[in-house]
């Protein structure tokens, strides 16, 4: 079976990418004005993110505004917005199973094969996270890039990368690096035969051990 320092360098890289997922889908940077060009904006820069987008004055006031509207968002935003919410429930559901399955708590610690395999179902849940947080950078960035180089483009209407793509990318890369760790959990067939083994050699209990054969010290003569 993996060691339990295994389990908690998994268990916690997992942790910080599960908070870097929120932090990147709760940041309005997904996306910034560009300035390379004619595109130079020195009043106001625009910003962009899944939820709202912002205009930064160079008094250094911001001002944000929600996207009201669900359904006449772009594609892209509202498939990154349904990834990023499915990759947060599944971290939450990745750190409560990982806690049961690790060797360092006492829960379910009666079996400890049934608890690696716990582990590492916990590490499954924080792999399918980071799968959808990188899916939904990945295609949100994909997204700004073509809108940066198409020819149709206004210079004053392209943006670049923000830093909530990079915050997401990180955050993949942790959550698929500590869910990995906690998929290594999975026990060999000799942990598993070694269990059995040690139920079948177990002493009867003392309801079924037979009594003991009094002899009588009276001999006939």
């Amino acid at each position: 079976m993996a060691s339990a320092g295994l389990q908690l360098t998994g268990y916690f890289l997992a942790l910080a990418g599960w908070v870097g997922a929120i932090c990147a889908s709760a940041l309005p940077q997904w996306k910034h004005s560009s300035y390379a060009g004619d595109a130079i904006i020195t009043a106001v820069g625009l910003y962009e993110g899944l939820w709202m987008s912002c205009a930064a004055q160079s008094t250094g006031q911001v001002q944000c505004k929600l996207h009201e509207s669900l359904l006449s968002l772009d594609v892209h935003i509202q498939t990154s917005r349904a990834l990023m919410v499915v990759s947060i429930l599944l971290g939450f559901v990745g750190t409560v199973v990982s806690v049961v399955g690790m060797k360092c708590t006492k829960v379910a610690d009666q079996n400890p094969v049934a608890k690696s395999w716990i582990a590492v179902l916990g590490g499954v849940f924080f792999l399918l996270a980071g799968l959808c947080t990188a899916g939904a950078v990945s295609w949100y960035a994909s997204r700004v890039t073509h809108d940066f180089f198409n020819p149709s483009t206004p210079l004053n209407a392209k943006y670049e990368f923000g830093p909530a793509l990079f915050v997401g990318w990180s955050a993949a890369s942790l959550l698929i690096l500590g869910g990995s760790f906690l998929a290594c959990s999975c026990p060999k067939p000799e942990d598993r035969r070694g269990q059995q083994y040690y139920r079948q050699s177990q002493p009867p209990t003392t309801a079924t051990r037979e009594l003991p054969v009094k002899r009588d010290n009276h001999q006939c003569v």
